[in-house]
């Protein structure tokens, strides 16, 4: 069951990567007929840094990790059962080490994910800012495509949560595949209410530069 927690993590993951690319590239394309009147902006358009903000998720849930690796390390026993069966009974042991290893090396891979997607946006950004000021802010979609790899962090988390609560206190809080689609289903949630206000903002952009020129006309 970890095994596919985490394909399905990682799968996730991919996703989200490849969603902030495709939006940027998406919504740009979507305002070349604005260009020419944007390109007057470029002047004074500032450029987009990188700030911690836009990670402060992905790195706040990998401290709590470390925390809470850190004090349940000397709680754990020498061989620790990292892998269950339906039935919640231990299938699979590691040594202490190696499971503490195993639960926190994720979280740091996340984060530096997280940070290379989020400092590879703002290099876009500073090229593709000024076509899209009127429709969505980069920043917003930068600190969204970087914070929202907090939810498989969340989902790794509570593995590493259920490992050790099952090798202290031989407890399960409940079952890893629930978890996993109550957080699969908030993320899903909430890049579809992103979509669909950027989709919004798009259409309405769109018909506010098809009536411009009648107006003008008009004049």
């Amino acid at each position: 069951m970890t095994t596919t927690v985490l394909i399905a993590s990682l799968l996730f993951l991919l996703g989200l990567g490849l969603g902030g690319p495709i939006i940027w590239f998406v919504l740009r394309h979507q305002n070349t007929a604005r260009n020419k009147e944007l390109a007057q902006q470029t002047a004074t358009t500032d450029a987009i840094t990188f700030h911690w903000k836009y990670i402060v998720l992905p790195v706040s849930i990998c401290l709590l990790a470390l925390v809470l690796a850190f004090y349940f390390y000397h709680l754990l026993p020498s061989e620790v059962a990292y892998r269950f069966n339906l039935d919640g009974s231990p299938k699979d042991w590691l040594s202490r080490e190696m499971t503490i290893l195993l639960v926190l090396g994720p979280q740091a891979l996340l984060v530096m994910t997280a940070g290379a997607i989020t400092w590879g946006m703002t290099k876009m950004g500073r090229q593709t800012s000024q076509t899209m000021s009127d429709l969505i802010k980069p920043e917003k979609t930068i600190s969204l495509m970087g914070n929202i790899i907090v939810l498989p962090q969340i989902v790794l988390g509570f593995v590493m949560v259920d490992i050790l609560s099952y090798n202290v206190y031989e407890t399960h809080l409940m079952p890893i595949w629930l978890f996993v689609l109550i957080v699969m289903a908030l993320g899903g949630i909430i890049m579809a209410i992103f979509f669909a206000k950027a989709i919004r903002q798009a259409q309405a952009l769109a018909e506010s530069s098809t009536k411009t020129p009648r107006n003008e006309r008009i004049d």
